[in-house]
């Protein structure tokens, strides 16, 4: 009786001469060892899925990730997986046989090395990754658009071939992308899932390579084999929608981009944040009273009201002017920073800095009611008592003889709140940027503005590593060092995109990858990119529950026209326009 399990398989109708090449690789190859195993446990004729669950009982695979990974697949719609190639088959049953259980509309574009399991060929479309030029491959990989184009689910490996040892990276990678992972995500509404399988071959694996690369073929099958009890761990990242692929991209520029979403699923490229500092949460202290707040805000001098509209009035005033205010600024801005993981701990969030700082913040006309504040540093004249300890962000950050607050006066900003009903408010967020632009109009020898944006520890720490090494540049990160560093490296394979692409275009497809509630960057940088900013550095802020924070600087007057005429008003031209020497 016939092996069931042969290159014959996958051959043409063989002759003599070939029977024997056959009779020869099939040992060579541990095909005869499959097909020992196959015959032993009786897997002949079984359904694809029955085939593959015996097949992975037998090699007693420990895998994880599963949940995980079927819980992200779109039940409906086109769908593109991809995943890289550490082992070089049986991942390819696994990720078939796992998420065919949620989409059985699951097509595998795969090596036609695997047609010798009839079994399970049901699953695949084959071609030949070892000859990409091959004519037989296109009617393959028309079949793949066709299938994504008509709604179906499909799962590739677009390296084409196994993951090898790469000399420069110091570890085990793989090659390019193929391009056709770029076509498919580029097919309206297809969602793409990045998937990253954990693990690799034997040593003897990679050792071969070094002789001659394409001999590493020739253990495959055993590669196969050696995987009993092995742990396999598959990290999937979110969907990740059509739309968010910039349209400007080539296909081979998305397939890098698909690559380098895989990669940032990697299980060794995670952290955990440390344990907070605040173990325990005092009672925020009782609401301050309209009646005592709108006091201290009549008694204001009248060019402290910065701008008024029908619903919300701006100032800025001093704690010596509104300590009531003040501590209603410090009650509220606990509740806030709470909500994102940054508070204090203590009943209200104040230090002595509020104290020294100007204090910028939104009054609902109507109830009062205080809805959102920034806090303001003039640099110059802090220093000019305390020293450089005047500034906040001192603590933060050295900073050196070349940025902005050594060169001349500067507007430090820093503690910002909207109050949660105004969170993702257009009119919140514009309010406060109208009082900066309005306190900016009256001190127009502030020309720089500068401070940190807070990135929650809500946020997954891949996520702020992406955004800093997607924001800071070489030559506005020389201007400043960060006190306290944060202490988890950029990825290699994420460093080899960011050379080819600019990351900060793309923060949202890499975010919506790794975030389970949807967020994006914060809308404050979102704001400052806006306004022209420099991010120069990613520090912890210790004393803010150690808080991750970007420095930033902002020019005022070189920001956009549009932009400074709707923050300052119809003052913008004097501010912009305003020189020293001439208005001295």
């Amino acid at each position: 009786m016939p092996r069931a399990i042969s290159i014959r398989n996958i051959s043409p109708q063989p002759n003599f001469g070939n029977k024997v090449l056959i009779w020869f690789l099939d040992r060579l190859l541990g095909i005869k060892k499959m097909d020992l195993l196959y015959r032993q446990h009786e897997m002949q004729g079984l359904s694809k899925e029955d085939f593959s669950d015996k097949l992975i009982q037998i090699l007693a695979l420990d895998i994880h990730g599963i949940a995980e990974l079927q819980g992200k697949i779109p039940r409906s719609g086109p769908v593109v997986i991809a995943s890289n190639h550490p082992f070089g088959g049986i991942e390819g049953v696994i990720l078939a046989r796992k998420i065919g259980q949620v989409r059985p509309d699951l097509k595998v574009l795969a090596n036609r090395g695997l047609g010798i399991f009839k079994e399970i060929s049901e699953y695949f479309i084959f071609t030949n990754p070892l000859s990409p030029n091959d004519p037989k491959n296109g009617p393959s990989l028309r079949q793949c658009v066709k299938h994504v184009e008509s709604q179906g689910a499909l799962l590739i490996f677009p390296a084409g071939k196994v993951s090898y040892y790469q000399k420069a990276k110091s570890g085990i990678s793989e090659h390019i992308w193929n391009k056709l992972v770029g076509r498919l995500v580029s097919i309206d509404k297809c969602q793409y899932v990045p998937i990253f399988v954990n693990g690799k071959n034997s040593a003897s694996f990679y050792r071969i390579e070094k002789v001659y690369f394409k001999l590493r073929m020739l253990l495959l099958g055993h590669q196969l084999l050696n995987k009993t009890g092995a742990k396999i761990v598959i990290n999937t990242g979110n969907p990740i929608q059509h739309k968010h692929f910039d349209k400007q991209l080539s296909h081979s520029e998305k397939a890098m981009l698909c690559r380098a979403l895989s990669y940032a699923q990697e299980q060794r490229w995670r952290y955990q944040w440390p344990r907070d500092n605040v173990t325990e949460q005092l009672p925020i202290i009782k609401e301050i009273e309209s009646a005592q707040l709108v006091v201290e805000i009549e008694a204001l001098p009248s060019d402290q009201l910065l701008l008024k509209n029908k619903d919300y009035s701006v100032y800025f005033g001093y704690q010596s002017q509104l300590p009531l205010v003040v501590r209603e600024i410090a009650r509220l801005r606990e509740i806030v920073f709470r909500m994102h993981n940054e508070g204090s701990g203590q009943s209200l969030d104040t230090d002595k800095f509020d104290a020294t700082y100007t204090h910028l913040f939104i009054v609902r006309n109507v109830s009062k009611k205080i809805i959102g504040a920034y806090r303001i540093g003039f640099t110059d004249t802090l220093t000019q008592k305390q020293g450089p300890e005047g500034l906040y962000l001192q603590k933060m950050f050295n900073f050196k003889s070349n940025f902005a607050n050594q060169q001349g006066p500067c507007m430090e900003m820093g503690r910002s709140f909207l109050i949660p009903e105004m969170q993702g408010s257009y009119q919140g967020l514009l309010l406060l940027w109208k009082g900066i632009g309005r306190l900016a109009a009256k001190f127009p020898q502030y020309r720089t503005l500068y401070g940190t944006v807070s990135i929650s520890k809500l946020f997954d720490p891949r996520s702020v590593k992406l955004i800093a090494q997607g924001l800071i540049d070489a030559q506005s990160a020389s201007q400043v060092e960060p006190v306290n560093s944060f202490e988890f490296d950029t990825h290699a394979e994420i460093d080899e995109l960011a050379q080819k692409i600019n990351l900060r275009d793309h923060f949202t497809a890499f975010l919506t990858s790794i975030e389970e509630d949807g967020k994006d960057i914060p809308v404050l940088a979102r704001q400052y990119l806006k306004m022209g900013a420099r991010f120069h550095a990613l520090g912890i802020d210790k004393s803010f529950n150690h808080t991750p924070g970007l420095l930033l600087s902002v020019h005022f007057p070189s920001a956009p026209e549009k932009l400074l005429k709707l923050y300052v008003g119809q003052d913008y031209k004097a501010y912009r326009d305003w020189d020293a020497n001439s208005s001295c």
